[in-house]
């Protein structure tokens, strides 16, 4: 984390009004914009929200053993004559400028990841194979937006070799700022898909968004895509630009490319050519996207890492992903896929796709909730995912008002006793127990505002029962 002298921090944040001289010279160890994780010897930094002002917390963070905080200008009352303030025109916008200074201070290189979807599981398998031979951290949960970005940065370690950052949007502009922010030396892009209709109105302008991701790039840094989907390889292939492009994806068209693969229950299996011979690596996630998400941690692995396949196979080994994405788990003798922290059109179809791959013969059960942000679009996208589950799954239980559209559409094919539409998350808990069956595969998948993790949940407790 970020150890420096307020007379450090100072310079760091251009500021033209020192402290009193013992001031200057109190350390500061990490940052938080929060009083309730704050730790002693933190420097405070109050955000202002729409509905919240961090200022009205110091007293907290003072009694918390905050050693210093930042202070907006405008803001009156400043706690200066019981802790050392540094007055800034914006906190939110000198916690950005903190970080970037910080950033370009540290010795690690930087791999900033987006995309659509795959992003989290990209960012945590390539953090767990650089880490079999780097000093590597990672975005932790989230931390991808304005704010998670500059706390990232700023919680590396001086001795940090490699560097994982996460970068979300809701708008255009935003991964600009944050690529800005974290200078990377190299930036991944997953896919374009549908996340993010309802705020930017098209598919070509996700494509604007994501592709921002390369004006912080440093020069000679690496472009790292996949070549498969057909957004970005239009708006890539023959492009020129001060960086270099590599490609990668589950075909023979991309640089980084499986020579074969098998999907398991247990996750998945692939073979990549070293140059001599074959190595099959394996990775704790199921499903033909968490494989294209593998390869570009593969290709980063040795275009940044100059990593050979045999650390890169056991880096695979110790990858740890984050929780609720194709989360699969054994409840009995069933098998419950848990995909419930996103959805959209792109990822649905993936996730069902890993349903009808792993489960076989088994009874296939999707219990599928509303997606959202899809804008004017959502109707006819819930009608899309619906139909694309009847020719995947045995049973399908929509959940959600936007959900009706799903289960008309799937009704269409399947047995009307094989749809289920309910809007009482209780009542469609209930409504799974008499299709349950000890073998059966169920996969759990909504947008992160629908809880669908609570039927996960009721599954584990016991609750229901087949």
């Amino acid at each position: 984390m970020i150890r420096r002298t307020l007379s450090q921090i100072a310079a760091m944040l251009k500021l033209q009004e020192p402290l009193n001289g013992e001031a200057m010279e109190c350390g500061i160890q990490g940052v938080s914009i929060d009083t309730r994780t704050l730790q002693p010897g933190q420097l405070y930094i109050p955000i202002v929200g729409d509905r919240f002002d961090g200022h009205a917390f110091a007293d907290d963070a003072i009694a918390r053993g905050a050693a210093a905080v930042l202070w907006n200008r405008e803001t009156p009352n400043p706690p200066t004559d019981r802790i050392p303030v540094l007055q800034v025109d914006d906190t939110l916008s000198a916690i950005q400028l903190l970080a970037m200074s910080y950033r370009a201070e540290l010795r690690a290189k930087v791999i900033a990841v987006t995309g659509s979807n795959g992003k989290t599981s990209t960012k945590d398998m390539l953090a767990g194979v650089l880490g079999e031979r780097y000093a590597t951290q990672k975005t932790i949960g989230n931390l991808n937006n304005h704010l998670g970005v500059p706390l990232t940065l700023l919680s590396l370690a001086e001795e940090t070799e490699m560097a994982v950052v996460e970068m979300g949007m809701s708008g255009l502009g935003e991964i600009g700022l944050l690529s800005a922010i974290a200078m990377p030396d190299a930036a991944i892009v997953t896919n374009i898909g549908d996340a993010h209709l309802g705020d930017l109105g098209s598919k070509e302008r996700i494509l604007q968004a994501k592709l921002e991701i390369v004006q912080g790039l440093r020069e000679g840094g690496l472009l790292l895509y996949n070549g498969d989907d057909p957004l970005l390889s239009a708006a890539l292939d023959r492009r020129e630009g001060p960086f270099e492009k590599v490609t990668f994806g589950l075909t023979r068209r991309n640089d980084y490319y499986p020579l074969s693969y098998a999907l398991y229950a247990s996750g998945t299996t692939f073979a990549l050519d070293d140059g001599d011979d074959l190595t099959t690596l394996s990775i704790p996630a199921v499903g033909r996207h968490q494989l294209e998400n593998a390869m570009a941690a593969v290709a980063a692995a040795v275009r940044v890492g100059t990593m050979d396949l045999g650390r890169i196979k056991a880096g695979f080994e110790r990858v740890t992903l984050t929780g609720m994405r194709n989360e699969l788990t054994r409840i009995g003798s069933m098998l419950v896929l848990n995909d419930t922290y996103k959805s959209n059109p792109s990822s649905a179809k993936a996730s069902l796709d890993t349903l009808a791959a792993i489960a076989g013969d088994r009874p296939k059960i999707a219990v599928l909730g509303d997606m959202q942000d899809l804008g004017e679009e959502a109707a006819a996208l819930h009608r899309e995912i619906g139909a694309y589950a009847a020719e995947r799954a045995d049973y399908l239980l929509a959940y959600g008002p936007l959900s009706a559209h799903m289960a008309e559409a799937a009704g269409v094919s399947m047995p009307a006793e094989h749809v289920l539409h309910e809007t009482d998350k209780t009542r469609l808990i209930d409504r799974l127990v008499p299709i349950l069956r000890p073998d059966a595969v169920v996969l759990v998948k909504a947008s992160r505002e629908m809880k669908l993790e609570e039927v996960v949940d009721a599954l584990a407790e016991g609750r229901p029962q087949p």
